[in-house]
C-alpha cells in the first residue's frame, strides 16, 4: 500500500467514497455535483488542503483530506485530518495507520507544521480507540459550529 496527495484523475474515486461515507455514518445524501465541485476546488488550490489516497495494486482504497488552522500561539499550523474513507473490505487493515503516519512524517519533518488534529462522534468508541492507539490524547476542547442552511 502506498499513500500519496490525490491528483484530479482520483476524483470519481474520492466522489463515491465521500457519498458512502455521508451515508455510513450520518444517514446523509450529499449533492455529487456539489461534492464533486468540493473535491475538485480543494485539489486544485494548495491552500484550502489536499486529499490523500491509500493505493494498493493500482486500486484506490481509501482517501483521507488535509485542511490546515493556522496557530498565532505557536506560529505553526495544525493539519486537520477529516474525510476518512476507507472500503468495508480494507477496513481494520492499518489503512488509517497509513495515513496518520504519512502526515505524522509531514509534520516531523517541517517547522511550518505544530502537529495533527482530527474530531470524531462522541458515539465513536472504535475510532476513538484507534486514534489512542496511535499516540494522539483527547484534547480539553469541546466543539461547537454553526452550518448555513
Amino acid at each position: 500500500m502506498i499513500i500519496r496527495k490525490a491528483v484530479v484523475t482520483d476524483i470519481e474515486n474520492l466522489v463515491s467514497f465521500q457519498l458512502a461515507m455521508a451515508s455510513e455514518t450520518e444517514n446523509l445524501a450529499l449533492d455529487a455535483v456539489i461534492l464533486r465541485n468540493g473535491i475538485l476546488n480543494l485539489i486544485n488550490s494548495d491552500s484550502k488542503g489536499e486529499y490523500l489516497v491509500a493505493e494498493t495494486e493500482d486500486s484506490i482504497i481509501g482517501c483521507c483530506m488535509l485542511t490546515y488552522e493556522w496557530s498565532d500561539w505557536r506560529s505553526a499550523t495544525f493539519i486537520w485530518l477529516q474525510s476518512v474513507y476507507v472500503l468495508p473490505q480494507f477496513r481494520r487493515q492499518g489503512v488509517f495507520s497509513e495515513f496518520y503516519k504519512f502526515v505524522k512524517s509531514m509534520v516531523n519533518n517541517s517547522d511550518s507544521y505544530a502537529g495533527i488534529r482530527l474530531y470524531v462522534d462522541k458515539q465513536n468508541s472504535t475510532a476513538a480507540h484507534v486514534y489512542q492507539q496511535l499516540g494522539m490524547m483527547e484534547e480539553h476542547y469541546v466543539m461547537y459550529g454553526w452550518v448555513k442552511k
